[in-house]
């Protein structure tokens, strides 16, 4: 039998096959990268999305042919940079936890690769990037970025005392469906709120898709999920919530002014999740994972319905 890879070599169980991470990346920096989660992108991704929903809702609004490109890089760098952030803070708090479960064990914390201490200088160093990239945006939107802070701080601590973290999950990482609006407008308006909600069904319907690979272990631990709570009826649970962020979405484009191109976009959106939701019905683990990370695809179709229906509009 071939010896198994030394911990920081092994690729974790939800990571990408063949990640640079895990193949060229120096060793030494490879626990960093991994509690950064830079080899497991869906993350940073579904961060992102929201933030460029809402931009492309403000584009809509504005009259302008697309959104904003530099809000829109700036996004990018800030969900791939807070992201990382968040992660090595849920990490530091749930390292004992992780250890409990076969998904999680092998984390740099709980596998011992990285320090608690180290995690934490890391985190600041993470989050101090962060801040200057959300200094570059209006007063209001700097305001609104650092009140999403005490929402991230509180997270990591809800799957021990509620059976719906997934909610908490949503309020955070649906906060870009507010700053995308006010970027533009240095206020939120009825539409930023409404993409806001929908953002936060969808969480709550994709990380519930996410749970479903935990369930038995997180049994053994103790550790509190959606799919747990909601169990023989995930599939309608995760149904209704994905039906509640088509709505909301719809709304929400709506009330910016947005055209049929637009809500095009939103009936493709529409089908990619009601596909999810029809695969749910016995899907093991490995296929909850593809699900999972199928709404990077499902987000950006909405996201490109609502960029295509600015520059549609501002043209004709």
């Amino acid at each position: 039998m071939a010896p198994s890879p030394p911990l920081a070599d092994a690729p974790l169980p939800d990571a990408l096959t063949g990640h640079w991470v895990d193949t060229k990346a120096p060793k030494r920096l490879r626990p960093y990268l991994k509690l950064a989660r830079i080899e497991r992108p869906i993350g940073w991704q579904l961060l992102l999305l929201p933030c460029w929903w809402s931009a492309g809702l403000a584009a809509v609004a504005a009259g302008l042919p697309f959104p904003n490109l530099w809000h829109c890089l700036l996004f990018l760098i800030g969900a791939i940079v807070m992201r990382a952030a968040g992660s090595t803070f849920n990490d530091i708090v749930d390292r004992k936890l992780d250890a409990q479960v076969a998904r999680t064990r092998g984390r740099p914390l709980p596998s011992g690769q990285v320090s608690a201490k180290a995690a934490a200088l890391f985190m600041v160093g993470l989050s101090l990037f962060g801040l200057v990239v959300l200094l570059q945006f209006n007063r209001f939107t700097v305001i609104a970025g650092i009140a999403s802070l005490a929402i991230v701080a509180i997270y990591p601590f809800m799957k021990r005392i509620t059976n719906m973290p997934q909610f908490v999950l949503g309020l955070a990482f649906s906060w870009g469906g507010l700053l995308g609006w006010s970027a533009v407008f240095g206020q939120l308006d009825p539409s930023a709120y409404l993409i806001y909600a929908a953002a936060i069904f969808w969480t709550i319907g994709y990380d519930t898709i996410y749970a479903m690979q935990d369930i038995e272990d997180d049994v053994i631990a103790g550790i509190k999920s959606s799919a747990r709570y909601f169990g023989a009826f995930t599939q309608q649970a995760v149904g209704l919530c994905y039906g509640a962020t088509i709505a909301l979405a719809g709304v929400a484009a709506w009330f910016a002014g947005a055209g049929l191109v637009a809500f095009i976009g939103l009936g493709i959106f529409a089908l990619h999740l009601g596909w999810q939701v029809h695969s749910i019905a016995g899907a093991d683990g490995r296929n909850a994972l593809m699900l999972f990370r199928s709404n990077w695809h499902a987000g950006l179709i909405l996201a490109a319905g609502f960029a295509l229906d600015a520059l549609v509009q501002f043209a004709f």
